[in-house]
């Protein structure tokens, strides 16, 4: 009996570089198990597979754990940011409203 197997992508991108790979896993398999069979971490050893954030076409996985993959899936392993965006859209706000007041 053949086993079914699905064809997925895991996506990471570094700040200096990106990796998109091609993985097939037996049906079934989890989002975390899919990570680390695909052999990203050793392209990245910097990350945590066990813990990292991921999601699957841009939409968070919640329990990457549980959640089996679908054939087509894209899963991407996600960074930390480095600002937060809503803070960063605040200042700039203030910085254009500063300068409006001046030009006035």
């Amino acid at each position: 009996m053949v086993e079914a197997v699905v064809e997925i992508e895991v996506a990471h991108a570094s700040v200096d570089r990106q990796v998109l790979l091609s993985v097939t896993v037996p049906a079934g398999t989890s989002v975390r198990t899919a990570m680390l069979k695909s052999g990203i971490g050793q392209a990245f050893p910097e990350l945590d597979l066990a813990t990292c954030p991921v999601g699957i076409f841009g939409k968070v996985i919640v329990d990457a754990d549980s959640r089996p993959v679908q054939s087509g899936d894209r899963i991407e392993i996600y960074r930390p940011l480095l600002a937060d965006p809503k803070e960063v859209r605040r200042l700039r706000a203030a910085k254009a409203a500063e300068a409006k007041a001046r030009n006035q």
